[in-house]
């Protein structure tokens, strides 16, 4: 590790308990092919694993007494490694796109940014709607913005869930929708 720390430590894995670190005066032993060999000394179960060709490595090392499995270590690492990725690969983010517009936005406009947000919807993606009311632009927010707002809500009627109703935050007029399940 660099000196100065400017680099993130290295995330160890859990160690597990191997071949000559198990040290424990009774096991259970479970065979390489599954079978129960039942409650022995750790080194009767270490000359098993070694007879294998194999290694011992501690299971479960809560239970009364400890379980110990007679397996190849490295070849168990490296499929635990591969699920773990297909795993990261299955996983799904969602994000929040953010569509602004003003209450004097056109209506052109307001359909092609509609048009933006089903694309959104479609790619599984939650949407935030941001109206900003400037200056005296304010006094409409009840009105035109919720109004604009509502053109929003019937145009992505079937197509999404509303989240969050049109809600004022500061001078901006907030609502979420998400993608119908």
């Amino acid at each position: 590790m660099n000196r100065r720390g400017r680099h993130a430590p290295v995330q160890q894995e859990a160690k597990a308990q191997i071949n000559d670190k198990v040290r424990f005066p009774k096991v259970r032993l479970i065979g390489s092919d599954g079978e129960q060999h039942g409650v022995m000394t750790s080194d009767q179960a270490k000359e098993i694993a070694y007879g294998e060709g194999l290694d011992l490595v501690v299971v479960s090392d809560n239970a009364e007494p400890p379980v110990c499995r007679v397996m190849n270590y490295d070849k168990f690492r490296y499929e635990q490694k591969k699920k773990q990725q297909e795993a990261k690969k299955k996983q799904t983010t969602v994000e929040t796109k953010e569509i602004k517009f003003r209450p004097k936005t056109d209506e052109h406009d307001l359909n092609f940014k509609i048009k933006n947000v089903k694309k959104f919807l479609a790619q599984k993606n939650k949407v935030k709607l941001t109206m900003r009311f400037r200056g005296r632009e304010i006094v409409y927010s009840q009105t035109i913005g919720l109004e604009a707002m509502n053109k929003v809500v019937e145009a992505l009627e079937g197509e999404a869930v509303i989240l969050q109703r049109p809600k004022m935050e500061g001078r901006q007029l907030v609502m979420f929708v998400g993608p119908k399940a």
